[in-house]
């Protein structure tokens, strides 16, 4: 490791800490570096641009952003909770379940864990503090465990990132995350079961039965998009990257012309919000680009297969390791800046050892996004505080018992690579 990188990795935690976007941290550093090593700053512009334009995969991040968008504005969510409240509403802690149910099935549609508990999740927050018997603390908790568990159902950006940067197979991502995200949610669930009568939560109110032809009604058709999406991708009617547009164009035709929600004011917001994450995304993807090449450059990929080598660990012990080292990153770090600058020096090690890069990928990715969630430093935690108006302390000490279920479905996927891999091999990928 040379001098010009540890000089680059100063400037970068410097800039981070004077609060600059991490985008703009890692161009300004790898700039930093260029000038240090007398390497033409072009290569900068030429690193970024190249593979911004020649990834065919990256179409999929901004349809999937503006299909979340669209969803959470076209009162979607509220008709998945009425229906998610007629199942499981009238236990004890129902909201509670509720909850989760709703988040795993939202997450289906949009793909992104922060969508996901900005938009239902923070419903699911305020439907708790309406009914009382809730603790603010643990509303917030279950709406970020829920999402966290959520982001491993297809379709999941953070997957679509990994498969850009391994170049595994999206559907096959895609197929694998599903049964993890169900067996999250389970244990979720199960903590709720737990927690519901030590904590005197209340019962909610059975729907009547004549009530719930019309609430079933109302939600089936959202809920037809994750079948369209999933179905049409492993029919091979198109793509994962098409799925993404016609996720965005599903959720258009549904809020304009079956639920009417979208009007000219809220079509130009949404877009417009749609396009400064895209634009966020992609530069934080072109920023990752050009500190790959300095890795790349300075052969830290190298460097790790020869120390993991050394060590003589085999692929269960590296990938414990792995699992560890990730999810202290995750509670520091934003998931894309990991995956886009982390997961090329892993990849090498990962090929040597013969892991399968399905398995890996989302075992990965539920690892980062169980970090979003995981106290001192989760920030999905403090995106539920600022909105919720929760104080960040109560969340941190309700969660620790769903932290501990997260943790224990992503150690069995861990050890039990069949737990990932038997759907995408069901499907023959």
């Amino acid at each position: 490791m040379s001098h010009s990188f540890l000089l680059m990795i100063v400037v970068f935690f410097v800039l981070a800490l004077m609060r600059v976007p991490l985008s703009l941290a890692m161009i300004g550093s790898s700039v930093v570096y260029f000038i240090v090593t007398g390497q033409d700053l072009g290569l900068i512009a030429d690193q970024m641009m190249n593979s911004l334009m020649s990834s065919y995969v990256m179409l999929a991040v901004p349809m999937f952003i503006l299909a979340a968008n669209i969803m959470n504005a076209a009162t979607i969510s509220d008709r998945l909770w009425a229906a998610a409240n007629a199942i499981v509403g009238r236990a004890q802690g129902g909201l509670a379940y509720v909850s989760v149910l709703l988040l795993i099935v939202s997450s289906s549609m949009t793909g992104s864990a922060i969508a996901d508990a900005s938009g239902a999740g923070m419903m699911s927050v305020r439907m708790m503090k309406k009914v009382g018997g809730y603790p603010r603390g643990f509303a917030a908790a279950v709406v970020a465990a829920g999402s966290t568990a959520a982001s491993a159902i297809p379709p999941a950006i953070p997957l679509v990132i990994y498969a850009l940067i391994s170049g595994a197979s999206v559907g096959a991502l895609f197929l694998g995350g599903l049964l993890p995200g169900i067996l999250m949610g389970a244990a979720l669930m199960a903590v709720i079961y737990f927690l519901a009568p030590r904590m005197n939560l209340p019962r909610g109110e059975a729907v009547p039965r004549r009530d719930l032809p019309k609430v079933f009604a109302q939600a089936i058709i959202p809920m037809t998009l994750p079948v369209v999406l999933l179905g049409g991708i492993w029919a091979g009617i198109f793509t994962p990257t098409e799925a993404a547009a016609v996720a965005g164009g599903y959720a258009l035709l549904l809020g304009m012309f079956v639920y009417r929600a979208l009007n000219p004011k809220v079509l130009f917001a949404v877009f417009a919000e749609s396009s400064r994450a895209s634009a966020v995304v992609m530069l934080l993807i072109a920023g990752a680009y050009v500190t790959n090449y300095v890795v790349t450059a300075e052969g830290l990929d190298r460097m790790f297969l020869a120390w993991i080598q050394s060590l003589g660990l085999g692929p269960v012990g590296f990938f414990l390791t792995v699992n560890v080292l990730l999810l202290a990153m995750g509670m520091l770090f934003d998931t894309g800046v990991l995956l886009l600058v982390v997961i090329p020096i892993l990849m090498p090690t990962v090929k040597a050892l013969g892991i399968d890069l399905v398995h890996f990928g989302v075992v990965i990715v539920i690892n980062l996004m169980i970090g979003l969630s995981m106290p001192p430093h989760g920030m999905l935690l403090f995106v539920l505080s600022a909105h919720s108006k929760t104080p960040v302390g109560e969340i941190f000490k309700a969660i620790l018992p769903f932290i501990a279920a997260l943790l224990a479905v992503l150690l069995l996927m861990t050890l039990v690579p069949q737990t990932v891999l038997w759907l995408p091999q069901l499907f023959g990928y």
